[in-house]
């Protein structure tokens, strides 16, 4: 993307005129795509804007200064009723957005102007069709790379945010995270840990958590028969479950703490970036039958997963930045023995964690599982960190729906994972740093 002058725009704008007049007649004679909705999710990491349409768009964008902007055109597009109201979207605290402005630039082209709060780092892109959703085009406005690295010691997600921009991290959340450094399981038996230089010590500093709180924005999550929706159940939950974990003394952040969308291999990144000891992914399951019920704990396979239903899961849980929305990049191999012997070691003390955590919410609600279930989740990737992924309960199912609605079930199923994250780590040795 390149920002142009005044002067350039009026000569391409001309230039342009000059080409389309003969393809007019055969542009009048396809349907012009229909613009279905549009929609903007403001949060304080970034802002984004989505326009649904019935079929893929084609579009060119360019920044301007002066005042800070944005400008979208949508060829072979007209306006529509949809297109007209996208004005009335913008909220006052949006932290990017001033005011967008839509107009039929020419006969076959819609402009959209977004006029800025604060310079920003555009992403534009299209997605495909998947679940509900139909053709999409995404405008995501990013901080500025000033702004994410000033804000980094706040929240270092601003800066990954900016990095996964670019392209420069994995599913896995590696590559402008540290390095993958060889860790030993910090589970050992109850006899005393050796005294080796080597062995990390026990309680030498404060272990960090990263609760996840899945899906968000742009991902509903699954949604029940009465319309709860996944993504604020989870979000709820883990802001429960952070203030219990404060109140125990351990560092505890969210990879989300607002309705937005975050890429998995981001959600990774954050933890790795703040060193985590632990890592909770919360959810809420769903299934095609609403009989389905139960709650249930899972750490990551890389070999195969242990269950079919826990396949499943992984598949539509891998599914989220299908549906979020992420922009395709190149697929980075890590090809480190390294690696592989660290997430091996990782995936053990993972079990360990699990186990504690199911225990715990084993004496809420009735278990899906009497024991951890393993699959290929994209999000307990993390090579060098103790990660799970909680479903808390069934959101399709009507019964469990209504569990999960309640703030009483959220507190006790946030204490629940609390209590289990605290039994690991009274087991734990943490790495030195």
């Amino acid at each position: 993307m390149v920002k142009l002058t005044r002067r350039q725009i009026v000569r391409r704008a001309a230039a342009g005129l000059l080409f389309t007049l003969t393809p007019i007649g055969a542009l009048a004679k396809a349907a012009a795509p229909q613009f279905v909705a549009v929609r903007i999710w403001p949060a304080s990491a970034y802002t984004r804007i989505t326009l649904e349409s019935s079929q893929s768009l084609k579009y060119k964008h360019f920044a301007l200064d002066n005042p800070a902007r944005l400008v979208v055109d949508i060829e072979g597009a007209t306006l529509n009723s949809v297109l007209q109201g996208m004005a009335t979207k913008v909220q006052r605290n949006d932290p990017y957005i001033r005011s967008i402005r839509v107009g039929q630039n020419t006969a076959t082209t819609v402009r959209v102007v977004i006029d800025l709060k604060q310079p920003a780092n555009p992403q534009v892109f299209t997605l495909a069709p998947v679940a509900n959703f139909r053709h999409r085009l995404v405008m995501d406005l990013y901080p500025s790379a000033a702004t994410a690295l000033a804000a980094e010691a706040d929240d270092p997600l601003m800066a990954l945010l900016n990095d996964y921009s670019q392209g420069k991290i994995r599913s896995d959340g590696t590559g402008s995270t540290p390095p993958v450094r060889e860790r030993q399981p910090v589970i050992i038996d109850d006899t005393p840990p050796p005294s080796t230089p080597s062995s990390p010590r026990r309680h030498d500093r404060r272990p960090v958590i990263v609760l996840d709180p899945g899906h968000g924005g742009e991902d509903p999550g699954a949604i029940g028969g009465s319309g709860l929706r996944e993504k604020d159940v989870v979000l709820s939950i883990a802001r429960e479950t952070k203030k219990r974990l404060d109140a125990m003394g351990y560092r505890t952040y969210m990879t989300r703490n607002e309705d937005i969308f975050i890429p998995l291999g981001v959600r990774v990144a954050k933890a790795r970036q703040l060193k985590a000891d632990v890592f909770v992914s919360i959810h809420a399951d769903a299934f095609t039958s609403p009989s389905a019920r139960g709650t249930g704990v899972y750490a990551l396979s890389t070999k195969g997963a242990t269950s079919a239903a826990a396949r499943f899961l992984a598949q539509t849980q891998n599914s989220a930045d299908l549906i979020g929305g992420v922009q395709k990049v190149g697929n980075r191999q890590v090809d480190s023995a390294l690696l592989d012997m660290t997430q091996t070691a990782t995936i053990k003390d993972s079990m360990a964690l699990g186990r504690n955590v199911l225990g715990e919410l084993g004496k809420l609600n009735k278990l899906h599982k009497g024991h951890v279930d393993q699959a290929n989740f994209a999000v307990l990737r993390a090579p060098d960190i103790p990660s799970i992924l909680v479903e808390t309960a069934f959101i399709s199912n009507p019964t469990e729906e209504r569990l999960l609605a309640s703030s009483s079930f959220r507190q006790k199923s946030a204490q629940a994972i609390a209590d289990g994250v605290k039994a690991y780590l009274n087991k734990a040795v943490l790495a030195r740093r």
